[in-house]
């Protein structure tokens, strides 16, 4: 569980930083979302380290199941747009895979 913690706060970096170069380049935001952006992105790269995982490709398979499920959140908590079963089923699948690879037994 704390493994997929570290993962939410990781993508919500990540999203966080994506989204002031949106708001800037998409929205008209303030240039200065960007330097807010950097930092974000900078601790989103930072967090990836900090995964108990052995092998990088490995945590990234894992993250990339969470980070949709942030993003989705995201998409219905700060856009105001609710996701839709599809988006509820794709998630559920990816955080599935998430599961397996990282708790997996390895030998």
């Amino acid at each position: 569980m704390k493994t997929f913690l570290l993962f939410f706060i990781t993508a919500l970096a990540e999203i966080g930083g994506c989204f002031a170069t949106y708001a800037v380049l998409r929205q008209g935001r303030h240039p200065a979302w960007l330097l807010a952006g950097v930092g974000a992105l900078a601790l989103f790269a930072w967090l990836l380290t900090l995964h108990p995982a052995e092998g990088a490709g490995r945590i990234y398979a894992a993250y990339g199941g969470v980070y949709i499920a942030a993003s989705l959140l995201w998409l219905w908590r700060v856009e105001g747009i609710v996701p839709d079963r599809f988006d509820l089923t794709g998630v559920f699948f990816c955080l599935l895979g998430a599961g397996i690879i990282m708790l997996a037994p390895r030998t």
